[in-house]
């Protein structure tokens, strides 16, 4: 079965608000065509906030990373800043500019951190899990 087997991809973005619907769109893409359909609703919704946090908090490009392995989806969203994310609730919840990290906290069955360079650039990743029960 396709979904047993480990993959990942990682697609670059701009640092420009109109990467989350196209990281979005790629990540409900991806996860169709592995079989993981029940998944997409939720992870779209926490793959728009790691990378609409990405883009918003730096000025320099992102990426969106995508896991599977173990039957745990891991979305990651790495920016250039390295300073560790706001904690999870405290974030204010404004329409136009996300729903903050207290969404991934409550949607996500994990989440962290961890610095991490990229190309040569410092910065950090910011990721969360979902289990498949």
């Amino acid at each position: 079965m396709p979904e047993n087997d480990p993959w990942e991809y990682t697609l670059c973005i701009p640092n420009d608000l109109r990467a989350v619907t196209v990281a979005r769109r790629t990540l409900r893409l991806i996860l169709t065509m592995h079989g993981l359909i029940r998944l997409v609703d939720t992870a779209e919704l926490l793959a728009a906030e790691l990378v609409s946090n990405a883009v918003r908090h730096t000025e320099s490009p992102a990426a969106l990373r995508v896991r599977w392995a173990a039957g745990v989806l891991r979305i990651g969203a790495w920016d250039a800043d390295p300073g560790p994310p706001e904690p999870p609730g405290e974030l204010e919840l404004v329409e136009e500019e996300g729903r903050g990290s207290e969404w991934d906290a409550a949607c996500g069955d994990v989440w962290g951190w961890k610095p991490l360079a990229r190309h040569g650039k410092r910065g950090k990743l910011v990721w969360c899990e979902l289990a498949v029960a």
